[in-house]
């Protein structure tokens, strides 16, 4: 029988186009390698752009990668994902990316962002954006280490 005092990951989706300037990817590259350094599993739509760097900063420091797939094959996820998680429901699939997280940072992004966003604070799934969205509801800061800290601190508190 498995321990039940054993601590369970916290789960953070990094969300964001999967075009985006050298910047963003960037700041998604940095959010990854911190939520990794804080042993948090990183979750990302498992494609290229915000998605990519994310996962390849949190690799670049041990952590778990998971991407939850848009398409119909395993083969589509970036380089840097560990558990590629198949779905077949186009932008759908937003919704599992979204549900799946304690969190969610947001860098960038367009309107596929916006909708995970808006499923986020619907759901009272906290979010923090760096340089992304103006939404009520959505906290905004400057750097990726703002960012982890505050999504951090936001899901501490709903616990």
């Amino acid at each position: 029988m498995p321990s039940t005092d054993r601590k369970r990951k916290l789960r953070v989706a990094v969300i964001g186009g999967g075009d985006c300037t050298d910047d963003q990817a960037a700041l998604a590259r940095e959010v990854g390698a911190e939520l990794a350094r804080h042993s948090c599993m990183v979750i990302t739509g498992g494609l290229g752009g915000i998605m990519a760097a994310a996962c390849a900063g949190a690799r670049s420091e041990g952590g778990l990668t998971v991407g939850i797939l848009p398409g119909f094959s395993a083969g589509e996820a970036n380089e840097y994902v560990d558990l590629p998680i198949v779905t077949g429901l186009s932008h759908a699939r937003n919704a599992l990316v979204v549900r799946s997280a304690d969190g969610i940072v947001a860098v960038g992004g367009r309107y596929g962002t916006l909708s995970e966003i808006a499923l986020s604070l619907n759901m009272g799934i906290p979010v923090v954006g760096l340089d992304s969205w103006e939404i009520d509801g959505m906290e905004k800061v400057g750097t990726a280490r703002e960012a982890v800290g505050r999504i951090l601190q936001l899901i501490a508190e709903r616990s």
